[in-house]
């Protein structure tokens, strides 16, 4: 195995999120204050929505580029929708939600180690992968929406089926907006109005309406914050990147590493969960990346991808969010648990990927691409 490769593992960021849990986990008096923390999810989401933008600028759609990108959507809405499906009966929805809308995202960092790894190989991308990779990021954070979304209305629904067994959406211990946490987690989306299940209230209002289900999915803030970043790196051109290219690029390493220090803190504190994530999680963690790679190879294969194209797109496919989506997922899906959703993208898929991954999709996409 490469060296070159194992040596993404060492990222100043990656070993920050570790630092975090190794910190809570010593139960250490470190904290992060809540708004620094929702500074940097927000943050991370306008620096990536803009630099999505600009490539998009840049790069141009060609032929290839069109079916590049059609194929990242269609894997981007099929996969969150098909985990769920699968997840939702041996888990909490909650938890399921989170976990499907993670793996529907991307993890930026794989998709650069993947680069340079072609790059080695004489078999570079084209610039509209690095388009696919931001515009991956919408339809799962929409899906994670509109699933808690469905899940709430269900919950609210008297009679209807226990959808979050075996954590009630009311219980402390499977809520992250309790006494400790709660000004870290904003309040998830609920009907103007009315109090949300995080404040203890029981919830007796009918079903909501598939209206109300798309307007609380696409007004949901950091999604818009994501979109309008992207438009307007998009439309304001080189000279826009370069004037933002301080904010956005330059501090980008280190608010994304304090971000991670962050997030292992809360992680941390979530460990007592552990027992519950089981082999089964563990598990998907381990073979999903691999199940959702072996998609995206037979669908660029079937539109004759390049080489670099089906690599990426493979890689894509398996990698999960631990940036984007944790940031969103946080404050619209409060009652899922991090514990869940950020170890198994950052914890098992990404060092999978890193170490096994990235090598076995190459070598696949070398017997297939064109």
């Amino acid at each position: 195995m490469d060296a070159d490769i194992l040596k993404n593992l060492t990222d100043p960021a990656v070993l920050f999120f570790f630092l975090g849990v190794a910190i809570g986990l010593i139960r250490s008096n470190l904290e992060i204050p809540a708004p620094i923390a929702k500074f940097l999810s927000l943050y991370l989401l306008m620096a990536l929505g803009f630099k999505g933008g600009q490539a998009l600028s840049d790069a141009g759609l060609s032929g290839d580029g069109v079916k590049v990108i059609g194929a990242a959507l269609f894997l981007a809405l099929v996969i969150p929708a098909v985990w769920f499906l699968v997840l939702r009966k041996r888990i909490d929805a909650f938890d399921a939600a989170a976990i499907a809308a993670t793996y529907g995202s991307v993890s930026a960092v794989t998709f650069v180690t993947a680069s340079q790894f072609l790059v080695s190989r004489g078999d570079e991308a084209g610039g509209h992968m690095t388009v696919a990779l931001v515009l991956m990021e919408s339809p799962a954070i929409i899906m994670a929406v509109l699933l808690a979304t469905w899940v709430r209305s269900r919950i609210n629904t008297p009679g209807s089926a226990d959808l979050t067994n075996p954590v009630s959406v009311t219980s402390p211990a499977g809520n992250l907006a309790t006494a400790d946490s709660q000004t870290l987690v904003p309040e998830a989306p609920h009907p103007a109005g009315e109090p949300g299940p995080e404040e203890g209230v029981e919830q007796s209002h009918p079903p909501l309406s598939i209206k109300e289900v798309l307007r609380e999915a696409f007004t949901d803030g950091a999604h818009l914050l994501l979109i309008g970043s992207m438009i307007i790196g998009a439309v304001s051109g080189e000279k826009g990147g370069e004037a933002m290219a301080p904010f956005v690029n330059g501090v980008f390493k280190g608010f994304l590493a304090f971000f991670l220090l962050e997030m292992g803190l809360l992680v941390a504190r979530q460990l007592r969960e552990v027992r519950d994530v089981g082999p089964f999680l563990i598990a998907f963690g381990a073979i999903v990346p691999f199940v959702n790679a072996a998609a995206a190879l037979a669908i660029g294969w079937a539109l004759g991808l390049t080489v670099g194209d089906l690599t990426l797109l493979a890689v894509l496919a398996s990698s999960g969010s631990y940036i984007v989506v944790p940031a969103v997922v946080r404050y619209a899906i409060p009652e899922a648990r991090p514990s869940r959703y950020f170890t198994l993208a950052l914890g098992i898929t990404f060092p999978i990927n890193i170490a096994i991954g990235i090598p076995l999709y190459y070598a696949i996409a070398s017997a297939l691409g064109t």
